[in-house]
């Protein structure tokens, strides 16, 4: 397995793999998953905006992404990011998440980032959930109820970890 900054000629693998959770899973409140186009569109807005991407790929293609952008826009949130990671569903459990999610935090922890959340769909997402605990993340919060996907409501789980020298000083 080999990790490295995702391209555009990625964007096809990583709008499938997208797909599968969108369609099959609570970790995104999609409900319709984007076309290829719409993935090129938000790969280049949120690219143009400092994010980070990374994939992890192998022989067989693309196993999983992540990226990792700006919490939110405002100028107060600069020293955020909010990470995601989605895995080929034939390689979910192998490392390949752990592995990408390393790699996003020291690419985010070098470009100034203090801050990273996770805002996970679905507080039944163990996988996420454990893979960012071991990750150094903590649970900073839950908002009940707040998706409804696949005929039931879901939570979302918030959870937190500093980078580099967090909030001990000032950026």
């Amino acid at each position: 397995m080999h990790i490295r900054p995702a391209a555009p000629a990625d964007l096809p693998e990583i709008q499938a793999i997208y797909a599968h959770h969108v369609l099959s899973g609570t970790g995104t409140f999609e409900e319709v998953p984007p076309s290829v186009e719409e993935m090129a569109a938000r790969f280049a807005a949120l690219g143009g905006a400092g994010a980070i991407w990374h994939v992890a790929e192998d022989a067989t293609g693309v196993l999983g992404y992540a990226y990792a952008a700006r919490y939110h826009t405002r100028s107060a949130y600069r020293f955020t990011a909010e990470d995601s990671v989605y895995i080929r569903d034939d390689r979910r459990g192998s490392g390949v998440g752990r592995a990408l999610l390393a790699a996003i935090i020291t690419a985010a922890t070098a470009a100034g980032y203090r801050q990273m959340l996770a805002v996970i769909g679905d507080s039944a997402n163990a996988g996420s959930i454990a893979l960012h605990r071991r990750a150094g993340f903590a649970e900073a919060g839950r908002l009940v109820a707040v998706g409804y996907k696949f005929g039931a409501w879901r939570d979302v789980v918030l959870m937190r970890r500093a980078l580099g020298e967090g909030d001990t000083t000032s950026p």
